[in-house]
């Protein structure tokens, strides 16, 4: 039996689309097309792929198990293409980067700079996540590179370091916790704590270590609201001290006087995977991002 690759792609848009309808739409087929392709896959290999007594498209369990199978084809397949391409000496397609909303933007952009100078044909993707989710969009998209405060690693990831990234707990000078000193968890935890919140849609990615448990969370989408309800007195909260080194320095910002310490660092890193050879344009990404980051130390040393 001859197997399809395209009908497993067809078989995947319509699980992650819920119709055939909307995977017609997104495959920009007909909808008899789609329909037709399907029954001719459930022939070929004998079983029942969807429960049609369902209003939407439902996976039989044959119907799963084919398309997680499927899915590992298609995967390897898309190996194979990319495996080939690069032994040919040619750019790959596409390439996707996630990085944690808290790491510094701007030499990640230089980068991305030059790279695009070079006039590669490779569609770039940028994707910002924040704690668990930078993880979890990496396995979800099956990206090329992470830029990552904290990831769950594996024999499966290889990864670099990159430069620490100090954090301060601030506070405005207009709330009442700035004027205390030597202050305890107990006392933090009746003021509001501001935090930014996991992405990661999947309470298992969470990698957060830093909460004081405070009776009154506020949690906001990424680090420029957070900065913006600290200006306000909103709460109190961590912050990646490049963000906020002007507020610090001309007082519109305080550090907290907490007496278990009020700065703390992390080490970043850049991660991608051991079994999947990274294409030219992620190689030349990196070699670039290392020049970027050789030359922020230069000038901050």
């Amino acid at each position: 039996m001859k197997l399809d690759l395209d009908s497993i792609r067809v078989l995947k848009t319509i699980v992650e689309k819920g119709s055939f309808a909307a995977a017609a739409k997104t495959l920009h087929r007909a909808q008899s097309a789609i329909s037709y392709q399907i029954k001719k896959l459930e022939e070929a290999l004998d079983l029942e792929l969807f429960d049609r007594s369902e209003y939407r498209a439902v996976l039989t369990a044959e119907g799963q198990l084919i398309l997680d199978e499927g899915i590992r084809l298609l995967n390897q397949a898309e190996y194979i293409e990319e495996l080939a391409s690069q032994l040919n000496h040619e750019w790959e397609p596409k390439f996707e980067l996630v990085i944690d909303g808290i790491l510094q933007i701007d030499w990640i952009m230089e980068s991305m700079k030059k790279l695009l100078l070079e006039g590669i044909p490779t569609n770039i993707s940028l994707t910002q996540e924040y704690l668990g989710g930078v993880q979890y969009r990496f396995d979800k998209n099956q990206a090329d590179l992470m830029l990552v405060k904290e990831f769950k690693n594996s024999t499966h990831l290889l990864s670099k370091p990159l430069p620490e990234v100090e954090c301060i707990l601030c506070v405005s000078p207009f709330n009442t916790l700035s004027q205390l000193k030597d202050v305890s968890v107990s006392e933090l935890q009746q003021y509001v704590e501001l935090s930014v919140h996991d992405s990661s849609e999947q309470e298992h990615y969470d990698v957060e270590h830093m909460h004081f448990g405070a009776e009154t969370m506020f949690f906001l989408s990424d680090f420029k609201s957070k900065k913006e309800a600290l200006m306000q007195g909103i709460g109190f909260g961590w912050m990646p001290k490049y963000l906020v080194e002007e507020e610090l320095a001309d007082g519109s910002l305080i550090e907290v006087n907490y007496r278990n310490g009020s700065r703390f660092s992390f080490t970043p890193h850049l991660v991608w995977r051991a079994e999947k050879k990274l294409g030219k344009t992620a190689q030349k990404f990196i070699e670039l991002l290392s020049e970027s980051l050789s030359s922020l130390s230069t000038a901050n040393s």
